[in-house]
């Protein structure tokens, strides 16, 4: 999280929103949240919190109900505190400089919502198959839909899914988007359809998802989505095994001079 918080103050964006749980606010601030509040001051970006809560809803909370009720709700969390346009990120990813830098510029040049495309070859895992969403678009790169695909796996010539061969130059969904807040009175009107349609049908395990979210406004041609690609190396940690070859990949973007030992010390 420390590395996207740096590679977005870089290129422009000067204000940083934790979406986290209200019980866990103490804790956080004393590990994370204070040391990143100082740096930002210091480079006059601020910092708000927003509170994920399962209460928070427009409706009865179903009986037995646990699991939160997933990004879309966590990003309508921070409405009242998003007054521009804004990206949001997955804080456990690492998503490489080239995807901020072009959703910055997409959106300080007007633009209205945009996806970073990372090629599919750059965020697979030695270590087994993973889901992602492929990108399908029109000749103008407007996103027409997302194809979840599961169980990915990287072969001798490239990559596969269940026998079937996939093309690892396509572009993926790795959840960074750039939205505005109208997006987000958008998102609050599907949450409460959401609500109606979905959760009585499963009220336990229902996600509002943003993916999905967008998906629908997609097909009812609601929204629209530039995909921007960004060249850079996604990584996660799909696989415990994948952490060390992570941490080679941070040694090699440190002696390259990519990020100073003193993470923050080039801004």
């Amino acid at each position: 999280m420390d590395y996207s918080i740096h590679d977005a103050i870089e290129v422009g964006f000067n204000h940083v929103v934790f979406i986290i749980r209200k019980d866990i606010e103490k804790e956080f601030k004393e590990v994370i949240g204070d040391r990143i509040a100082a740096i930002c001051a210091s480079h006059g970006v601020t910092v708000d919190y927003a509170f994920q809560d399962i209460n928070d809803i427009p409706g009865e909370l179903p009986e037995g109900r646990a699991k939160p009720w997933g990004t879309g709700q966590a990003v309508l969390a921070a409405k009242k505190v998003i007054k521009t346009p804004f990206i949001v990120i997955n804080a456990d990813d690492y998503y490489g400089k080239e995807g901020f830098k072009t959703v910055h510029e997409y959106l300080v040049n007007g633009g209205k919502s945009c996806m970073a495309g990372f090629v599919l070859k750059n965020t697979l895992s030695d270590n087994g198959g993973v889901t992602r969403g492929i990108c399908k678009m029109d000749d103008q790169n407007n996103l027409t839909e997302v194809v979840e695909t599961k169980n990915i796996v990287k072969t001798a010539d490239g990559a596969e899914a269940d026998g079937k061969e996939i093309d690892v130059d396509s572009l993926v969904s790795m959840n960074m988007w750039g939205l505005t807040p109208y997006f987000l009175d958008v998102l609050e009107k599907g949450f409460k359809e959401f609500f109606e349609k979905e959760v009585p049908g499963n009220p336990l395990k229902a996600e509002y998802l943003i993916p999905i979210f967008i998906g629908e406004l997609l097909k009812k041609g609601k929204m629209s989505v530039n995909v921007l690609k960004t060249n850079d190396t996604w990584y996660g940690m799909t696989y415990h095994e994948d952490v060390a070859a992570v941490k080679v990949s941070f040694k090699k973007m440190l002696e390259n001079g990519v990020y100073k030992a003193d993470l923050f010390g080039d801004l």
